[in-house]
């Protein structure tokens, strides 16, 4: 029994097991064709580049490393920078790495491709908070996936520290009801229409539905399916509602 309960929870390393030389094909070809998209792009918006000032340029600094100790960084002889291993502290990495990439950069894209100044204003800000905390939720929830093997690696996820069900109502769901009460008070602030505060709540109730979900065990395509769908679904919600009420 005890087998069978490891192998359901290894079964997406057991795949990438299997499939190892199809892995790193793929995996040399998205690399080959994002590094000549990089160059392409570098090239093309050279001087523009150069323009916008360093400090504009931090965030993003500080964002690699971060992404970069995710996998470890060496420094010499045994010691290294991992963030990975510290369990409590990874879906936050996570979630901060994502909120930066997806907020942060295409602001200053933006300022690149069409040689324009925009302020990383309140609202920017809130948005960059917002995304940070729920991808650092569905970090958290995407754990749950893991908590024998941590376990058995000792590694203190917040699963593996407080328990599946403490992880769910005293973790999760308080985070994201006060993330909705975080939104109807900055959308009050900011006088937004009720269509777009609705469309915008949506991501939030689905996270607690999905949350109560993971009280019985899931095989793993629902985490890869459900937990990274509400990334789409997020991003989804959040488009539509700046298209149907523009403000």
């Amino acid at each position: 029994m005890q087998e069978n309960k490891g192998q359901h929870i290894n079964s997406r390393n057991s795949w990438y097991r299997n499939h190892q030389k199809l892995t790193r094909v793929s995996q040399i070809i998205m690399l080959v064709v994002s590094t000549a998209i990089s160059f392409y792009l570098l090239l093309q918006n050279y001087s523009a580049l150069i323009s916008i000032p360093v400090i504009e340029y931090l965030p993003i600094i500080i964002t690699v490393i971060v992404a970069l100790a995710y996998y470890g960084i060496p420094l010499g002889g045994q010691n290294i920078i991992n963030t990975r291993q510290s369990g409590w502290f990874k879906p936050f990495v996570i979630g901060f790495v994502w909120a930066i990439m997806v907020t942060y950069v295409p602001i200053i894209w933006y300022q690149v491709e069409y040689n324009s100044f925009i302020e990383f204003n309140r609202v920017n800000f809130w948005l960059c908070f917002k995304n940070f905390m729920f991808i650092s939720e569905l970090a958290i929830l995407f754990d749950i996936k893991d908590y024998a093997a941590d376990h058995n690696r000792k590694l203190q996820t917040f699963v593996v520290r407080v328990g599946l069900r403490k992880t769910i109502f005293y973790i999760i769901i308080p985070l994201t009801i006060m993330g909705l009460i975080s939104l109807f008070i900055f959308a009050s602030l900011l006088k937004f229409p009720l269509l777009r505060i609705a469309i915008n709540s949506i991501p939030f109730l689905l996270l607690i539905i999905v949350a109560l979900s993971l009280k019985r065990r899931k095989p793993i395509i629902y985490y890869l399916a459900v937990i990274d769908g509400l990334m789409l679904i997020k991003a989804f919600c959040g488009i539509l509602a700046a298209i149907l009420v523009r403000q």
